[in-house]
């Protein structure tokens, strides 16, 4: 899901600067200076064989610096924009964080639970194993978190498969993963941000048309590439037996999960972005079930340097000045998933929401399977790739999960063929919300936070 998953994050519009006597920072060629800095970085991480934490701590650091002495932050100038903005995004960083560590400890509680070595005898023993596993997948995460669901089926794979995955069918996980939420207001944080804000969820459903497609289109050669690579097992190892108390704690993360995450969202939304609730749901659910079983905590370190990378792209991506989206239109949809691939999808559908006009679906669909084109566009796919370091190569990840990128065309323009693009409801109000609407921190996957200035305008002007 979110999980996202990175796009371009707003900064203040241009009115906002306007109105603050402020101009935008320097240019070269019309194109602002941080999206150039940020391209080179992301061109060093994707294509140049470096070490991609330093990178990205690297270019953090100097789009901040270089924002505090030539440029702005959407809350000021300065070291004092510099604090504001922090306290703005401290939440989402917080609970991304907490979110990739306890599913890291998750992950492993399900491997050793056994259920992933007692699978084989209910699965196909050929490919269509590791279709039936993409399948799974992609239902989870229709309810569910998608760092939770990438991570379970990477558990999966890396016991069925014996240790070896094939890196296309890595992508293909991740798109799953990413496609279960398309279509469901609680599978997706973007579709989530659209209820919140008027859409009804039957407007979001017609997604699974082309996420559905999209799922197939990449499953099917990714787990030929899989078979080939390192058939599944056949059969189970005799003598395991399932550990269910490591299965209870399990269930009981997600449930509290899941749990956190409706209430917060639905109950009391305003409170969404003031406290890491999500994230620190989870960590309680993991000291209290602690005593059962011992947490792999030797696993933290690995995944605190996956964390501290996403963490950085992600405040990267925070200070970039994006003022609007093209004219609404299934063309501006299909670049928008594109766009996803790269930068955080929560502040585009932010944008979408305010600017209206869109077919909800293909809005929803587009934002939420875009990131899965890069291991990076997604935070499935950086937790994954913190399972499977092999992956943190974007030539590798478009070369072997090259179906990723095919689905996404072909189920967007089956949706289109099929359903045609009917803008859906008019949020009355919506292109008067306030500047902080456009502000929306990079939500993470599952913490479904939309500005509660930018909800309650849309639900009074109705």
């Amino acid at each position: 899901m979110l999980i996202a998953q990175l796009s371009f994050p707003c900064s203040a519009s241009a009115a906002a600067m306007s109105n603050a006597g402020d101009l935008p920072g320097p240019m070269i060629d019309g194109i602002p200076v941080e999206f150039i800095l940020f391209a080179v970085v992301l061109f060093f991480i994707a294509f140049v064989h470096v070490n991609t934490m330093a990178t990205a701590l690297t270019g953090a650091a100097v789009i901040s610096i270089y924002k505090i002495a030539f440029s702005r932050f959407a809350q000021g100038p300065g070291f004092d924009g510099l604090l504001s903005h922090f306290t703005h995004e401290w939440v989402m960083l917080a609970n991304l964080l907490a979110l990739l560590l306890g599913f890291a400890l998750l992950a492993k509680h399900f491997e050793k639970s056994e259920v992933p070595a007692v699978l084989p005898n209910y699965m196909p023993d050929d490919w269509k194993g590791g279709l039936v596993l993409l399948l799974a997948v992609f239902v989870i995460s229709s309810f569910l978190d998608n760092i939770a669901a990438a991570m379970i089926g990477g558990a999966v794979a890396h016991t069925v498969f014996r240790g070896k995955v094939h890196i296309g069918y890595l992508a293909s996980i991740v798109a799953a993963s990413n496609a279960g939420g398309a279509g469901s207001v609680v599978g997706d944080t973007t579709t989530t941000m659209m209820w919140i804000a008027g859409v009804a969820p039957v407007e979001v459903f017609h997604a699974y048309v082309a996420a559905g497609l999209a799922l197939f289109i990449t499953a099917i050669p990714a787990s030929f590439q899989q078979h080939a690579y390192s058939p599944i097992t056949k059969d189970a190892p005799k003598g395991v037996e399932i550990d269910w108390k490591r299965v209870a704690i399990v269930a009981f993360i997600l449930t509290l999960a899941i749990a956190t995450n409706v209430t917060m969202n639905v109950k009391f939304n305003a409170w969404a972005g003031v406290f890491p609730f999500l994230g620190l749901a989870v960590w309680v659910a993991i000291v209290l079930t602690a005593p059962l079983r011992r947490p792999d905590w030797e696993e933290l370190p690995g995944a605190l340097r996956g964390s501290i990378f996403l963490l950085s792209l992600v405040w990267c991506a925070s200070m970039m000045p994006v003022e609007k989206l093209p004219a609404a239109s299934w063309g501006s949809a299909l670049s928008i998933g594109f766009v996803s691939a790269v930068f955080d999808n929560i502040p585009l559908t932010a944008l979408a929401l305010k600017q209206g006009g869109f077919d909800w679906g293909f809005l929803a669909y587009a934002v939420g399977f875009g990131g899965s084109m890069i291991w990076f566009g997604s935070s499935a796919g950086v937790a994954l790739s913190n399972m499977y370091p092999e992956a943190k190569s974007a030539r590798n990840w478009l070369r072997h999960g090259w179906h990723v990128v095919l689905a996404y065309v072909v189920g967007f323009a089956a949706m289109l063929f099929l359903i045609g693009w009917h803008p859906g409801s008019r949020l009355r109000g919506a292109m008067h919300l306030p500047v902080e609407a456009t502000s929306v921190s990079p939500a993470l996957p599952g913490n479904r936070v939309l500005l509660k200035s930018a909800v309650d305008d849309v639900r009074q002007a109705q």
